[in-house]
């Protein structure tokens, strides 16, 4: 067993994991945090993406103990950790993927989401190859991705005011 100590969308918490435990396991079994999806178990999908330290990372892929000490932000936490509504609103990202119709069946979103404002983060004024390519490791069987990518040129506009 591993302890594991981590903040968690603005709150500190601590477990006790068996050492193989992933990230992803962690947040959705031991904190209750299901918006974290996970569709592959190999990276391939993105649904798993959560911010660790401000940055997006495929939580399926890491193990919890890496998290140690770190702060971690799951789509549950978006706007109350990273956004400018401090939690009474949605993120600029989920109100344009709502805006947008960025979302079919939804399996996809939490990881588009999550990956999209890593994106915005680093860069408030992608252009849509810019978007493509951060997007790129998050697969969606519904949309098509034409309306995703309309909702972050949307997010960032939003975002920029």
């Amino acid at each position: 067993m591993t302890k594991v100590s981590m903040t968690v969308n603005g709150r500190p918490v601590a477990l006790e994991l068996e050492d193989r435990t992933l990230l992803a396991d962690a947040l959705r079994d031991a904190l209750g945090l299901t918006g974290t999806h996970v569709g592959c178990d190999t990276s391939q999908c993105g649904c798993c993406t959560v911010h660790l330290d401000g940055r997006p990372v495929k939580s399926c892929t890491m193990l919890a103990a890496q998290a140690d000490g770190r702060a971690v932000v799951t789509i549950e936490g978006l706007a109350g950790s990273e956004g400018p509504t401090g939690g009474d609103a949605l993120h600029p990202v989920q109100q344009a993927f709502t805006e947008c119709h960025a979302l079919q069946c939804g399996f996809c979103t939490p990881g588009m989401i999550m990956a999209a404002a890593g994106l915005l983060a680093e860069n408030p004024a992608p252009t849509e190859d810019e978007i493509v390519h951060a997007l790129e490791g998050n697969l969606c069987r519904c949309t098509g991705y034409v309306n995703i990518v309309s909702a972050v040129k949307r997010a960032a506009g939003l975002m920029r005011g």
